[in-house]
């Protein structure tokens, strides 16, 4: 059965309210503009052709959504629209729009406008992200309405609609821009300034340099002193590669603010009396995909197809000692192929707890009592990395296992997970999504790019993830998921490391910023104390 989801949109504006109630309306402060240090510059601040998460987190701050992913990076929210309702064979998706919306300019947030968003989102010649919305067969606006007729159910909908790639934009603004093609009109809307649906609205960008935004005096959602967000006028962002330079600009009481704080210096930060560091929940995992082939790329026998010898490695591997290593005790040990800050996450301790006798145990009946040589390749010029792999080569000798370093470019790394040519190798992820389907399917789902490069192919493992994708059930969807978490964390084709959170530095003087579980920057609520 069905079942209409405004109940779970209460729950999540309860949770939210209860939790903005710890700042009284009264003690906010408006107006001023914060200053924040970025490690990369925006390209192009498009929901369709952003690509990478300089661009993708930024999406927020411009344009907003139809649903909306709550504050603890789980939960739906009303976003545009007020929610909405599925019909009983779960193919008719049907939202309607809050009354009195408008973007930036004052002009009215339309069905028309929706559709038009939507239909750019879909279209495969358009941007990377299209087949979010393949279960679309058709979609319709009429008055406040939207409709979206689906080929077949599709669980996680919803959460694609409070996805960056489905946010809202003016349908005449944008076609009116000159430009033969979508990507031409694209990038002219974007350096003409553009009209948005969000917070607050781009007033200047100098490439590499600075990017300022400033509040749109039309946006609808109203903050806890009941008058319209943002509470800031503005915020200039700076870009400033070099993490050193970031952190003594802060330091120096130049900005209010900076991203990307190596976690070497979290502890000196806050023992200074004018800082304060956020260490926010993510869904950032590093994880290193392992090659499960029964031959590697040049023909040679792989002993990691055999699932004793991934346990092995497991086994073999500190997770807290990492931690400790390469994250300054920042983070926990996975406890599935999804963070724990994902939706349907199963995972109650940690996955394969240090044990190097039960290690050398696995290889000995795998055959392996003599261990065996393997090459871990790592990113050059990484410092985390070099640190992981002398971590992991000292690790592993204790059990006959002999690794080899091999440094290669970004390019080059992403090349050999898809041609196979690896054994092992570093490798990070963020969800983008507000559902498990997205990070499930990339490391597990062998039709998606061979389970991120490892070449695992579970035919269990595979059905469950099919038979989820269009499963309306919770229920069944969640049991669906716990299985296929045991069934990965059972065969091991990943080394399972740590959950990393985003960690943030700010004055003492900024409140209510945040940075989601999925990595979106998020000042609308954000304010300085005077």
């Amino acid at each position: 059965m069905i079942k209409h989801l405004r109940t779970g949109f209460l729950t999540g504006i309860i949770a939210t309210a209860i939790t903005a109630a710890a700042i009284p309306a009264n003690a906010l402060e408006r107006g001023g503009t914060l200053s924040f240090a970025r490690y990369d510059d925006s390209t192009l601040i498009d929901p369709i052709y952003a690509d990478r998460n300089p661009d993708i987190w930024m999406v927020s701050n411009l344009y907003d959504t139809l649903l909306r992913t709550g504050e603890d990076g789980k939960s739906l929210e009303p976003g545009l629209a007020t929610g909405f309702e599925w019909s009983q064979d779960g193919r008719i998706m049907t939202l309607t729009l809050k009354s009195g919306l408008k973007f930036s300019d004052g002009s009215a947030i339309t069905a028309d406008d929706v559709l038009f968003s939507l239909e750019r989102a879909r279209n495969p010649e358009l941007g990377a992200w299209s087949g979010l919305l393949s279960s679309v067969e058709k979609i319709e606006a009429k008055g406040d309405k939207v409709t979206l007729k689906l080929k077949s159910p599709d669980p996680a909908l919803p959460s694609i609609l409070a996805t960056f790639c489905t946010a809202i934009m003016p349908k005449a603004a944008f076609q009116a821009e000159p430009g033969q093609t979508d990507q031409e009109k694209a990038q002219a809307f974007y350096a003409n300034l553009p009209v948005g649906s969000g917070p607050f609205v781009l007033e200047s960008h100098k490439r590499g340099t600075s990017m300022t935004l400033t509040r749109n005096p039309h946006y609808w959602r109203k903050g806890e002193d009941g008058k319209p967000l943002p509470y800031l006028d503005a915020v200039k962002f700076v870009i400033i590669p070099d993490d050193a330079t970031r952190v003594l600009k802060l330091q120096a009481g130049e900005i209010d603010g900076a991203e990307f704080i190596p976690f070497s210096r979290v502890d000196e930060l806050r023992q200074d009396p004018n800082l304060k560091v956020e260490l926010f929940d993510s869904t950032r995992i590093n994880y290193m995909p392992i090659n499960t082939r029964e031959k590697l790329a040049d023909g040679s026998p792989n002993p990691l197809a055999d699932t004793k010898v991934r346990q092995a490695l497991n086994l073999a591997t500190s997770k807290e000692a990492l931690l400790k290593l390469v994250n300054y005790g920042n983070g926990k040990p996975m406890t599935s192929l999804m963070s724990s800050a994902t939706q349907l996450h199963y995972g109650p301790d940690p996955l394969y707890p240090y044990d190097p006798a039960k290690a050398k145990a696995l290889l000995a009946e795998a055959g392996y009592d003599n261990g065996f040589d393997v090459t871990i390749t790592t990113l050059a010029g990484s410092a985390d990395d070099a640190t992981l792999f002398t971590a992991l080569q000292q690790m592993w000798g204790a059990i006959g296992v002999k690794a080899k370093v091999e440094q290669v470019d970004n390019p080059t790394r992403g090349a050999k997970n898809r041609s196979g040519e690896f054994q092992i190798h570093t490798y990070g992820w963020v969800n983008d999504v507000n559902d498990p389907a997205q990070v499930t399917g990339w490391l597990g789902y062998y039709p998606t790019r061979k389970a991120v490069g490892t070449g695992w192919n579970d035919a269990r493992f595979n059905k469950l993830f099919e038979a989820s994708s269009s499963e309306t059930d919770p229920a069944k969807r969640a049991a669906q998921y716990k299985e296929m978490q045991e069934i990965y964390a059972a065969s091991a084709p990943l080394l399972f490391l740590y959950e990393t959170p985003f960690s943030v530095a700010l004055s003492k003087q900024v409140e209510g910023y945040r940075q989601s579980p999925l990595g979106n920057n998020e000042f609308s609520k954000a304010w300085l104390k005077r």
